[in-house]
């Protein structure tokens, strides 16, 4: 069965996308990725003859791909032309539950009544603090510091301090 899906998933993945990544699941099905469209395909064996269950879903932004949306079973014995737009129809859901399209640019430009967001490094230079990433240590911290650094101090005074050697 795993040929067959991976043969169907080949065919399927030439049609719908250019770039494309097509490998194995844990179950035994196959999964097609358009890193591109930020979108996932997967075919995986029902337990009938000739039969695959078909479900869509999202890449997200750190590569993990959340749950499927949407899935339909499908019979593999369908042209690649048949099996394709059934796949479309169910990347469009995906595409429709998601909101609007992942990618570079604005995703709120253009909505009335919404604010765009000030990036994190704008909003760490207006306010006069440092990015995350180069943050020092702080006078609170030097503070903790120096108050370990006298405590330990006067526990090796006490310890070596009041008898000569």
């Amino acid at each position: 069965m795993y040929a067959q899906l991976r043969e169907t998933a080949d065919e399927l993945a030439g049609v719908l996308w250019r770039e494309h990544t097509v490998y194995r699941e844990r179950g035994g099905g196959v999964v097609i990725r358009g890193e591109h469209v930020r979108r996932w395909i997967s075919l995986a064996p029902t337990g009938g003859k000739d039969r695959a269950l078909l479900r869509a879903g999202r890449i997200l932004d750190g590569g993990t791909t959340a749950p499927a949306r949407t899935e339909v079973v499908v019979d593999l014995t369908a042209g690649t032309a048949e099996l394709a737009t059934v796949c479309r129809r169910l990347l469009a859901e995906v595409a429709a539950a998601a909101g609007p399209a992942p990618g570079p640019g604005p995703s709120r430009a253009g909505r009335p009544g919404k604010k765009e967001k000030p990036a994190r490094a704008a909003r760490a230079a207006r306010t006069g603090r440092r990015p995350r990433g180069e943050r020092h240590t702080g006078p609170g911290s030097w503070f903790v510091l120096l108050c370990v650094v006298a405590v330990l101090g006067a526990w090796l005074y006490s310890l070596f301090g009041r008898y000569p050697h």
